[in-house]
């Protein structure tokens, strides 16, 4: 039997924070009380927070198909150097996560590289069958992610193309055809809907040559958000589905999300660091690495949704990791590929906006506890309370932190919040009780929902 006591810290349980002592016995948390004894390793947290790990839903590891950009290995060190104890990976790699047989290949890849817990999406695509979604769920997908912007490669050589190109290799995105004939299933299995909510009709009446970052933002405007947003949200109300919007970027974005919600829709909102920390005007100190779809917008739709995360609205914060190579980002504008690292920087990120905000705890709900409920990991990740996983972030709140390329872990290290520096500093990490450093030998897990319908 292994035992750790994290003692003298300030915990932020399920009831808010509060001054404990926490016990861990064989990577599961026994006892969250005040001065209790030590009958093994124990770690002294005095004066420092002591957070349940992130969970951040939306990341893309590149792996398979891209490893130069990003791979499991280097994805989840990152996680882990910022405090993220699990990490919900995209389906566009190559091949797609389509299928029952790629996902679970997928998975014994993953396992083998992992330093953190990690869960999988399953891709809804246009050609693909109930049956095919049913089998994901049953190896377990954590929920399904539509891309309404977004052709695929039929032959897999690539998986994403922009709106409007023409190529007989190109499948059609999923329509809003596509959700209204799968939403039922999926609601059936008990599992969320995510989209990347561009119409591409809008998408495509406003193609053009990207030579500016001018040229992205009339390219990518808040109306292709908004429709997209407004057209799902029907289908979800239709369905009965949980629709979870991903990097939600605008204003006009987040009124069609509201305006859907008064009426009843299921749904829950994510954003990210970057779209609630940086605005348009940020592009000449940052450059291309600011770079992404959506894109980061002007300081009205940076002030929206920093207000709809404090009414709550926004329920999730988390990263979009997206990393190329340095070389890659280092082109001019048209060729620089579109994204950026974040996974390492997630919790800071949360910690600074709750604590500019007026209360540092709504950091934990925004980055650990709603993101582990809408996968279905909220009994046992994304609190610290007994029963639930020994992921465990200790924070000094007196520590400073600047983003600098060469501490992060991640295989592009020039990241859109580059030269940012935050309050606070993660000081240690624990995965299942065990801590997550460079030389440990801790190893990841995939992570399941702990319901499935049907």
């Amino acid at each position: 039997m292994t035992e750790l006591l994290i003692r003298g810290g300030t915990v932020y349980t399920p009831d808010g924070p509060r001054q404990a002592d926490v016990h861990v016995t064989d990577g599961v948390i026994t006892r969250v009380e005040p001065r209790l004894a030590a009958n093994g390793k124990a770690v002294d947290a005095t004066g420092m927070y002591v957070l349940p790990g992130a969970v951040d839903v939306h990341v893309h590891s590149r792996d398979p198909g891209f490893t130069e950009k990003e791979d499991f290995g280097t994805l989840t060190a990152a996680a882990a150097a910022g405090g993220v104890t699990t990490v919900v990976d995209m389906p566009n790699t190559v091949p797609a996560v389509d299928s029952a047989g790629v996902l679970e290949s997928k998975a014994a890849m993953a396992h083998s590289k992992a330093r953190v817990d990690f869960g999988l999406w399953g891709l809804l695509r246009s050609g693909t069958t109930p049956e095919q979604l049913e089998d994901m769920a049953a190896a377990g997908a954590v929920g399904f992610k539509a891309y309404l912007a977004y052709s695929f490669s039929l032959s897999r050589k690539q998986v994403l193309y922009s709106p409007g190109v023409e190529d007989p290799d190109l499948e059609a995105p999923a329509d809003y055809g596509t959700l209204a004939r799968l939403a039922p299933v999926v609601a059936q299995l008990g599992l969320p809907l995510a989209i990347h909510a561009e119409d591409p009709t809008v998408l495509a009446a406003f193609r053009r040559p990207l030579l500016t970052y001018d040229d992205l933002l009339e390219s990518r405007p808040p109306d292709a958000e908004a429709v997209a947003v407004s057209a799902a949200a029907a289908v979800a109300r239709e369905s009965g589905v949980h629709l979870h919007i991903a990097h939600l970027s605008s204003a006009l974005g987040l009124q069609a999300a509201e305006d859907a919600m008064q009426v009843g829709t299921s749904m829950s909102l994510e954003t990210c660091p970057q779209f609630l920390l940086l605005t348009s005007q940020d592009f000449d100190r940052v450059g291309t690495a600011m770079k992404m779809l959506p894109p980061i917008r002007t300081a009205a739709d940076r002030d929206a949704l920093v207000d709809g995360l404090r009414r709550g609205v926004i329920s999730i914060v988390s990263t979009d990791h997206a990393p190329h190579t340095d070389e890659e980002k280092s082109q001019d504008f048209e060729r620089a590929p579109a994204g950026s690292p974040g996974v390492q920087t997630l919790y800071l990120s949360c910690l600074q906006l709750a604590k500019d905000l007026g209360d540092v705890w709504r950091a934990p709900r925004w980055a650990s506890q709603a993101p582990a409920e809408l996968v279905g990991l909220g009994e046992h990740k994304g609190a610290i309370a007994p029963g639930f996983d020994a992921d465990i972030v200790i924070v000094d709140p007196r520590g400073k932190t600047s983003v600098q390329a060469e501490h992060m872990r991640s295989r592009q290290r020039h990241a859109a919040l580059a030269g940012k520096e935050f309050d606070f500093e993660v000081k240690e990490v624990f995965l299942r009780g065990e801590p997550v450093t460079r030389g440990s030998r801790t190893r990841g897990r995939m992570v399941r929902p702990a319901m499935v319908a049907g």
